[in-house]
């Protein structure tokens, strides 16, 4: 290359040809011949030896205090990421000039303490929600591996609201068993108050609408005595509940369910202590930086007012009766078969009886209102009270 470099100035000085002329002899620009005139003109033929390519200055590179910073926050807390450690380098203001994430990512590389690897691309199918208003909607679900010194493990109730991130529940308890479960939820009800929908999956626990017949199980009547609207995840489905599984991956990492606890209730007592932090001290990157405490009560002060329940009606009158919807969905009165749905399966219906319309009610809500085909008499009033005569349920 020296000598390439060589014989293109020589073509110049020494043969007379004009500056564009020899540059396309040899394939270059005129500005590359120009600079190799300019460095054979000083330094002669060791001026036109290749050079580095580094520059003189590098103003972005990160300076060896701020990296010493950047790791030392990173091995006194293990599970925060670039994000996050910027965050934190911007509250505490501990350097001058803050690096961006990506500087902060090389530089965790570099010292080993985290495995580049590809980026993924997230799948287009899964889309992601969030409801307007706190206490719209919750999410729980049970999540197990804390390890007990006795050699046993418990299981938590766990639950988040869907606007804030807030946790609502983390109580741990021995065995997933209904009365551990419902316990755990009036606690959380008793707390934060009634949400107006709230999203498990298909636990047994939770529900039992999939049993064969269909029953209602605790949980299921706790939603319904409090208003509130259950609403279950379709089969193999856990990205439903996708925010209540990403806190039980916080839950794990941060809180260390990997460490044996020397009992339940000293497990509790450190769960509610992370809780607290987790609630509100901890930013949440979800929430730009804010933590769930700050999003849940600053939303609750523009949520309006949940719609207060109607006035419990008058059911005593003659004009109605009580069924129980059957294994199929349908109930029968005076020898008129009504759908009302299998999500009410096994349920206790009032029925309003006119000479026009049968109306269904469960609980405080009318589920549905059918003309009246039969005008037959109809002879029972109460559901519960079989016929003497032939053992059968009343039409």
């Amino acid at each position: 290359m020296v000598e390439q470099r060589y014989q293109a100035v020589l073509s110049v000085i020494g043969d007379g040809l004009s500056v564009k002329v020899a540059a396309e002899k040899v394939g270059v620009s005129r500005q590359t011949l120009h600079s190799w005139l300019a460095r054979y003109e000083a330094q002669g033929l060791d001026g036109l030896a290749d050079r580095s390519h580094r520059p003189v200055s590098c103003p972005h590179q990160m300076s060896g205090v701020v990296e010493a910073v950047v790791l030392e926050m990173r091995r006194v807390h293990r599970f925060w990421g670039p994000r996050r450690i910027v965050q934190e380098l911007v509250r505490r203001r501990l350097v001058a000039v803050v690096p961006s994430e990506s500087a902060v990512y090389r530089c965790l590389v570099r010292a080993g303490l985290v495995e580049p690897d590809r980026r993924r691309r997230r799948s287009e199918r899964f889309k992601r929600w969030e409801r307007a208003a706190p206490m719209e909607l919750w999410q729980m679900d049970v999540v197990g591996g804390f390890l007990l010194a006795d050699g046993s493990r418990a299981k938590a109730l766990t639950g988040v609201d869907d606007h804030s991130r807030l946790c609502v529940s983390a109580r741990l308890m021995p065995a997933e068993r209904t009365r551990l479960v419902c316990d755990g939820l009036e606690a959380a009800l008793a707390a934060y108050g009634c949400p107006l929908q709230l999203l498990t999956d298909n636990g047994k626990v939770f529900t039992g609408r999939f049993n064969q017949p269909a029953v209602e199980v605790r949980f299921d009547r706790i939603c319904r005595d409090n208003g509130i609207e259950h609403l279950l995840t379709a089969p193999r489905s856990p990205t439903t509940t996708g925010k209540i599984e990403r806190f039980h991956r916080t839950l794990r990492v941060e809180f260390d369910t990997t460490r044996v606890f020397p009992s339940l209730r000293a497990a509790q007592a450190e769960l509610d202590a992370w809780v607290a932090l987790y609630n509100t001290a901890r930013p949440h990157q979800s929430l730009d930086g804010a933590t769930p405490a700050d999003r849940f009560y600053s939303g609750m002060e523009r949520r309006p007012n949940r719609p207060s329940m109607p006035p419990p009606v008058d059911r005593t009158g003659s004009s109605w009766v009580s069924r129980r919807v059957a294994s199929n969905g349908v109930i029968c009165v005076s020898w008129q078969q009504v759908c009302v749905g299998v999500s009410h399966v096994g349920a206790s219906v009032d029925v309003h009886v006119s000479d026009q319309l049968l109306q269904i009610w469960r609980g405080p809500e009318l589920i549905k209102t059918v003309a009246r085909t039969s005008r037959g008499e109809v002879r029972k009033k109460n559901a519960s009270v079989q016929d003497a005569r032939t053992g059968r349920k009343p039409t």
